[in-house]
């Protein structure tokens, strides 16, 4: 029976037993997109189930529909923002308000 070493049935193994930690660690890609998508799949809708109950909750036994309906208006609001924060378009949009008061002389 032929031994095999150990480094060869692991390729990580290898890969890091052929180059430094600090090498190892500067070529790994840092980000944010798995905290990310956490926060919009799981606890952004949590928040949002939160906030309508309390709204259920507080507004409507008492019959009070005008309150509730401003509450929800800016529970829309805040979406709006939230919806404008995640998919990257209030630079757009800012861009486009910054062109209806600029002069250019373009």
């Amino acid at each position: 029976m032929t031994a095999v070493p150990l480094a060869a049935l692991d390729p990580i193994a290898v890969f890091v037993m052929t180059r430094s930690p600090v090498t190892v660690l500067a070529q790994t890609d840092l980000n944010t997109d798995g905290i990310r998508a956490w926060i919009l799949n799981n606890l952004l809708p949590l928040l949002l189930l939160t906030v309508a109950l309390l709204l259920l909750w507080l507004g409507g036994g008492k019959g009070d529909n005008a309150g509730v309906m401003r509450r929800v208006g800016g529970v829309f609001v805040a979406l709006a923002i939230i919806g404008l924060a995640v998919s990257g378009t209030g630079v757009d949009i800012g861009t486009f308000i910054a062109g209806l008061f600029s002069t250019s002389g373009g």
